[in-house]
């Protein structure tokens, strides 16, 4: 009861919820190019499946802090630069979301037809939910991490940590159907995971990159091509109100 009278725990846990929401994004849009391989009837049971697994790391994870703050111990060197567990983690993670970013952009410009199993809608269900869960891993990792350095009662983190798992499963669906129906705003997506792909092996590396500067470009180009499919939308509008008018001859 006493936290819930102070108002710094309430500040904090908005705060932490508000980052991890932010933090959440890439994880989201990851999840959704997967499932939107899948067939109709199968997506939202992906969606909720990879969002719970996302959930439970989460949590087993901040009841693993002393683990967690082990993974920063050095567990062997390599020019003289110390490695850990989680820089281990966080360039397996960056490589393989690095991977399969470029390979969703192989199959979006050359077309899926000339992949070996040529099937957007036959992807295995089990092989999505794996993919899932492996950048998960990754991503809760860094959830975790930052949730540890900003609050200081586990009660606080694993109440932001819920919550914005419950608004990252709210929006999942429209983002996924959002992303489904505009190509070009897939192609930036997949751009923005080669960038954070990049920027985990980076960190795992020791080059801390501001995430800050990551989500602005994310947010700017976002915007951009939000003005560009409404420019393209007016556009399409327009031919059609023209083709319903018999012109003069």
């Amino acid at each position: 009861m006493e936290l819930l009278a102070d108002p710094q725990i309430w500040l904090a846990f908005a705060t932490l919820a508000a980052l991890e929401i932010v933090l959440g994004v890439d994880n989201i849009i990851f999840l959704s190019i997967l499932v939107g391989r899948l067939p109709d009837a199968q997506r939202q049971k992906a969606r909720v499946i990879g969002l719970t697994l996302a959930l439970v790391m989460r949590l087993i994870l901040l009841f693993s802090i002393t683990w967690i703050m082990g993974l920063v111990e050095p567990i062997f060197t390599v020019m003289g630069k110390g490695i850990s567990g989680r820089d281990i983690i966080l360039i397996g993670g960056g490589l393989f979301l690095l991977w399969k970013s470029v390979h969703e952009i192989h199959n979006s410009l050359e077309g899926e037809e000339h992949t070996q199993a040529g099937s957007k809608a036959k992807a295995a269900f089990g092989m999505i939910i794996l993919q899932i869960a492996i950048i998960d891993m990754v991503f809760s990792l860094d959830s975790v991490i930052t949730a540890v350095g900003l609050v200081q009662h586990i009660e606080v983190m694993i109440a932001a940590v819920v919550v914005s798992m419950i608004v990252m499963m709210l929006a999942a669906k429209s983002i996924g159907e959002f992303v489904d129906r505009h190509p070009t705003i897939k192609m930036l997506a997949l751009s923005f995971l080669v960038l954070v792909g990049v920027t985990l092996i980076a960190e795992g590396g020791g080059v801390h990159v501001p995430k800050g500067y990551i989500y602005f470009a994310m947010a700017f180009s976002m915007g951009v091509e939000m003005l560009n499919i409404r420019m393209r939308n007016r556009r399409t509008h327009a031919v059609k109100l023209h083709k319903q008018i018999p012109g003069d001859e």
